[in-house]
This record gives structure tokens, sequence and C-alpha cells, in this order.
């Protein structure tokens, strides 16, 4: 009984050891802010505020462990080239639309509603320099299609 109570002791100390060590990697990921127009084939524009997601420590963190996320905000992940991409939901709370653009800024693919916690591959299908992950139902609520366009500081008008 004594070495169950002090095994029990142990494994709870490391898990709560490990559940602070994430949080605090978590913790010290930080993201700067843009603003950025997505304009649907009707000539729709809608103003985007993004946080970016553009060294390999921000993008493996991504939104995981975020709680919510304003209607007007998303992230996006910015590959600096472009591949085939794959993502997906683990450690994620919040259910997910997933634009996957291309390096001119159209968009190619799109994912909706991306399962919380979940490990299934989320694939571009094709390749892409961009991630755009928006609330789940933006998508729907924007009328959202392939070819509508983002628009930028980051992505170029035109690129040659």
């Amino acid at each position: 009984m004594i070495v169950a109570r002090h095994l029990f002791k142990e494994s709870a100390l490391l898990a709560l050891f490990f559940f602070a060590l994430i949080a605090a990697s978590s913790a010290e990921v930080e993201f700067a802010r843009d603003k950025m127009r997505l304009v649907t084939a009707d000539k729709t524009v809608h103003e985007l505020t993004v946080e970016l997601a553009v060294d390999p420590d921000q993008r493996e963190q991504g939104l995981m462990f975020r709680k919510s996320m304003a209607p007007d905000q998303g992230m996006l992940f910015d590959f600096g080239q472009t591949r085939r991409v794959m993502m997906w939901m683990k450690n994620t709370y919040l259910p997910l639309d997933m634009l996957f653009i291309d390096d001119n800024g159209v968009v190619r693919t799109i994912r909706e509603d991306a399962v919380p916690h979940s490990e299934a591959i989320i694939d571009s299908g094709e390749p892409v320099a961009f991630v755009l992950e928006l609330n789940a139902g933006t998508v729907r609520r924007l009328h959202i299609r392939p070819g509508d366009r983002l628009e930028g500081a980051r992505i170029p008008l035109q690129r040659p």
C-alpha cells in the first residue's frame, strides 16, 4: 500500500511536470499579427487579422491549446516555399476551416470543420505556399470557394 501511494505520487508529480513543461513551451512562442483581405469571386472583401506562423516553432504550435478565436481572426501558416502540406488537429481545441493557398494568394483547396484533437492528416492535395486557419463555419458564412484570393503584405498582388 505504501509503495502504491509512493508510485502514485511520483506519477502525479511527473505528469504535473510534463504538463507545466508543455504549457511553458507553448507560452514562449509568440506570433506577429497582420491585416489581410479575403476577396471572394463576387468581389466581396472580408478584412481579417491573422497571426503569422512563419518559423518552425510557430508552425509546430499553430493554434494548439487555444480555447477561442474572434470571428474575424485566423492564423496564416507561411511555408516559405510551395509544397504539398499536411496538417493535423492534435492538441487543438477549436474546430477549424483550413484554406490551402498557392504562392499567388489563390485558394486552391478547402477543408471544412476539422475535428478538434484529431490526429487524422488533413492534406492540401497539391503544392501550396500558405494555409489559413479560420474558425469552423467561416467558409460557409463568407461563401469562400476555391479560386477566391487572399491579399496582404505576405502575398504580393503579382508574383513573377
